[in-house]
């Protein structure tokens, strides 16, 4: 009986092809809707986490100021970092992996006939354990380097493409302004910041020479330092705020002068944020479901009024209401159905294609889809059941007489 009444469902759908599509349409457009925006929110979120991670390993970043403050506030002044403070970073704090100076500028890096504007970073070996980056040819800053101020240079990919194309720059020299350094080394690529900066455009040397021959002061703009792992960046942050504190001589009930991020906790607020706006963006596409619902609903309603004498006869010969019934639902929900896995191919198709324009990565997410099928069946099973109740509770004789 029941693949009687499958079979029956599945000759009226095909007898009603134009109908039936255009029944499912809202459906398709529902699903295809949330698939896609999920999936597209899912690879931004992964992207963020990972253009974050990029950063560094357990990362702790050290800035002087206070911030902003109000809708129209500036940045407060504040007395930038020392060497010293660094030193007392990784010395003093026992959790700490590692701490990295860093003092930077805009300038014009020249090669030849090339420029290039972009961003000379004086630091120290440190900087390459704290941020995970080694040079992907030549080396890092000898002791002997760092110590005397050498005019030495290691590049940003970004850097080496502008100014020297596919050549290894290793050996050759550039010029920063009117210092002349040598490169040594070709950073490896780490590509865009969760932030939108390029971490590749940028050229590191040793903070002595960028204190004596860039800047002509021996500041440190902010501080990078390494935790040891993961579980224990919140105490690291919390220690750095109190050796900061003493060492600047901050007294009890004064606000800092500086700000101490923690990386790990900025990567769970914007990929949180993101996880929300997708919510919210596919419970907005959702709402197309529940008008695809109501349009079948309406399709079932006006095929009971067509088919009214068929029921009559049916349920004159013998068959019951419930097979009636079972008839009628099952054809809305193989309606409803279809829709979905439509929507599941129109929908990936599209996050294919969105992940690609927007350059994100495309991720299936497999929970997404078999909740689109289940969802989609229950949309065919709740909307279809009152026509089919309907179209069971017809009295035979009265179908008979419908003309």
């Amino acid at each position: 009986m029941i693949r009687e009444t499958i079979a029956l469902a599945r000759r009226e759908i095909r007898r009603n092809v134009l109908r039936s599509s255009l029944t499912i349409l809202g459906i398709v457009i529902g699903v295809a809707a949330v698939i896609t925006l999920v999936t597209l929110g899912g690879g931004a979120t992964a992207q963020v986490a990972d253009q974050i991670a990029s950063l560094g390993s357990n990362l702790i970043h050290v800035r002087p100021g206070q911030g902003f403050r109000g809708p129209g506030g500036t940045r407060s002044a504040a007395a930038q970092f020392t060497i010293k403070d660094v030193e007392a970073i990784a010395r003093e704090i026992s959790d700490v992996e590692a701490a990295a100076p860093i003092a930077s500028q805009g300038t014009q890096a020249i090669s030849g006939n090339l420029n290039w504007s972009t961003m000379v970073t004086g630091t120290d070996n440190a900087f390459f354990a704290v941020r995970d980056w080694d040079p992907a040819a030549g080396r890092t800053f000898s002791e002997s380097e760092l110590k005397n101020g050498k005019a030495v240079c290691i590049l940003g990919n970004t850097v080496k493409k502008n100014l020297f194309g596919n050549q290894n720059p290793t050996g050759a020299s550039i010029r920063l302004k009117k210092l002349s350094c040598q490169v040594i080394g070709v950073l490896e690529t780490k590509g865009q910041a969760g932030f939108g900066g390029d971490q590749d455009d940028l050229v590191l040397i040793p903070l002595r020479t960028f204190q004596r021959r860039i800047a002509g002061n021996t500041d440190v703009s902010s501080i990078y330092a390494s935790a040891i792992n993961s579980g224990v960046t919140q105490k690291v942050q919390a220690d750095i705020e109190r050796l900061m504190r003493e060492r600047r001589r901050i007294g009890d009930g004064q606000d800092d002068d500086f700000h101490v991020f923690d990386m790990k906790e900025i990567m769970t607020t914007l990929t949180g944020t993101t996880r929300i706006l997708t919510a919210l963006l596919a419970a907005v596409a959702a709402v197309s479901l529940l008008v695809g619902g109501i349009g079948i609903m309406n399709i079932m309603l006006v095929s009971v009024t067509e088919r009214t004498r068929e029921i009559g006869i049916r349920l004159a010969i013998g068959a019951r209401g419930r097979d009636v019934l079972l008839q009628f639902l099952i054809e809305a929900v193989v309606l409803s159905l279809f829709g979905g896995l439509v929507g599941i191919a129109l929908g990936l198709g599209a996050a294919v294609a969105g992940s690609r324009l927007m350059n994100i990565p495309f991720i299936l997410n497999l929970e997404i889809i078999a909740v689109a099928v289940l969802f989609s069946g229950a949309v065919g099973v709740i909307f279809g059941y009152f026509p089919a109740r309907q179209a069971a509770r017809l009295d035979p004789i009265d179908a008979l007489r419908h003309e």
